[in-house]
């Protein structure tokens, strides 16, 4: 990957491909990126890759693809050959890709003089004479489209055929069930659903808008395509692995291996078998030479996880592997050169650990040359515990073959509200275990998750109500109350103002003071 600018920030971007003929079977576009796909891919690197091979296969100069802003009711490029400007929007109808965004048909242009879909401002702002032009849809498994492919300029001059339209059509299909498989595509619906909220997306399979998320993107980004060792810090369940994979990922060992190592998993007698292997006759059973980790994962990156946990006496030999990239086999005098990249985890605090003589000081400045400390869920705001919840509602229920369903207001409020000690693996599992439970709609009564403490009361004295026994704020009663209205009504907000005899807007507005967008 090469480092290139895009409205500001650094995107690692694929090498571009060889120039070839278009191939017969339209199934080669993907073929180099395909694999991408369900890996912690930088996802605007891998969206350039994607354009740079139809812009190849199309036998076209220039290639954009579009995506759709619901909340602005436009088009904007996410992946394009624009080395003008970093990003163009057209609102929905304008142009020939806001027309096919609008009307879901295909547009070819064989000269834009005169033609009424061809918007000439763009050629205007960028400089760039577009002489022939081909758009079609993209579109999602219920048909809708949210999104456009686009070339430029057929080369050799001349006008795209009809079978140039075929051709793209069927890229476009292949790419939108690319797309789908990632959380771009569920960031996309999130945003069709929730207009007021922008889209958002960085690495795939890792959700999160919050200011400490989007640090560690722009660090993560600057360490991938280096060799540094990096150590990420931070509590249980918070994804440090997501984020090891996606240094791995964006950087120049992708295609090698990436080998993980959980020092909290093996017994202490084994860590050092595992991470260097061991020759024949090293210890009673060792009928034969064994590769240990390091040995398997040269070329590529090893996963030290919880390297807190690594007894002291296999410090030293992890050390020399830092410094000089070499080790020898349990039971051998052979040493053995590696070429590894090493990525470290621990929910430990590794510099208290050696103030008290655990962990060797020296190994401890080695492994953080960069150090990413992620933060807790609870700590990343309600904006990204709703991100995630709904992302994995989508992501649960395709795995389980059901209709995804709907997240209660109720339920939505009781996952902000929980400070989920278990972090991100906890939301997961738990949205998990709602979606196999529910009928439809995840109710709060869904989440297995603790029930709120309540006072206990007191013996003799008259019964309260279970809202008052929690000595709530009143304005916390209010919003309780209107919120199980409105799932009483299944979210009919005019049917929720009437039966709370309060106007529409009223209700507008207190919703919006709950982090609740209106219904547009």
């Amino acid at each position: 990957m090469t480092p290139e600018c895009y409205g500001g920030t650094t995107a690692f971007v694929l090498p571009p491909l060889p120039t070839m003929s278009p191939p017969k079977d339209v199934s080669q576009v993907l073929l180099s990126v395909g694999g991408l796909v369900g890996r912690e891919i930088d996802l605007d690197a891998f969206l350039q890759a994607l354009v740079d091979r139809i812009a190849v296969t199309m036998q076209a100069d220039r290639g954009t693809l579009w995506l759709l802003d619901p909340a602005r009711g436009e088009l904007f490029s996410r992946a394009a050959h624009l080395p003008e400007v970093s990003q163009i929007r057209v609102k929905l109808g304008q142009g020939a890709a806001g027309h096919v965004a609008k009307e879901g048909e295909p547009v070819r242009i064989a000269d834009p003089r005169g033609e009424r879909l061809f918007f000439a401002d763009i050629d205007r702002l960028t400089g760039y004479r577009t002489s022939s032009l081909l758009a079609v849809p993209l579109r999602d498994a219920e048909g809708s489209v949210y999104g456009v492919l686009q070339v430029l300029n057929r080369l050799g001059g001349g006008p795209f055929t009809e079978e140039d339209t075929e051709r793209l059509a069927a890229i476009a299909s292949q790419v939108s069930t690319a797309l789908q498989s990632t959380s771009l595509y569920q960031e996309l619906k999130r945003a069709k659903e929730q207009p007021q909220a922008p889209v958002g997306y960085f690495f795939n399979r890792i959700i999160g808008e919050s200011a400490q998320l989007r640090s560690l993107y722009r660090l993560v980004q600057k360490a991938a395509p280096t060799d540094a060792t990096v150590l990420l810090r931070g509590e249980s369940g918070c994804g440090k692995e997501l984020f090891a994979r996606a240094i791995h990922v964006n950087g120049p060992r992708r295609d090698k291996p990436l080998v993980k190592v959980d020092c909290a998993a093996l017994p202490a007698t084994l860590i050092e078998n595992e991470l260097f292997g061991h020759e024949k006759g090293a210890f009673t059973g060792a009928d034969h030479r064994v590769q240990g980790k390091f040995e398997v994962a040269d070329g590529g990156t090893v996963f030290i996880d919880e390297i807190g946990e690594l007894p002291l006496s296999v410090q030293g030999k992890l050390l020399r592997v830092l410094q000089d990239r070499e080790f020898e086999r349990v039971g051998g005098t052979q040493t053995i050169k590696v070429d590894v990249r090493i990525v470290a985890a621990t929910n430990r605090d590794l510099s208290r650990m050696v103030a008290e003589n655990r962990f060797r000081e020296d190994l401890y400045y080695r492994i953080k040359v960069v150090e990413l400390v992620l933060p807790p869920l609870r700590e990343r705001g309600a904006e990204d515990i709703e991100r995630l919840a709904r992302h994995f509602v989508a992501t649960a229920a395709k795995r389980h073959r059901l209709e995804p369903p709907r997240l209660s207001a109720l339920a939505l409020e009781r996952l902000k509200g929980y400070r989920w000690p278990g972090n991100v693996r906890e939301l997961e599992n738990c949205i998990e275990s709602a979606v196999v439970l529910c009928e439809g709609e995840i109710l709060e009564e869904h989440l297995p998750l603790p029930t709120m403490d309540r006072p206990s009361p007191t013996p003799g004295a008259p019964q309260a109500s279970s809202e008052a026994l929690a000595l709530l704020p009143l304005a916390e009663v209010e919003r309780r109350h209107i919120l199980r209205v409105l799932e009483a009504v299944k979210g009919n907000r005019t049917a929720a103002a009437k039966a709370l005899e309060i106007g529409r807007n009223t209700l507008s507005r207190k919703l919006k003071e709950y982090g609740l967008a209106d219904e547009g």
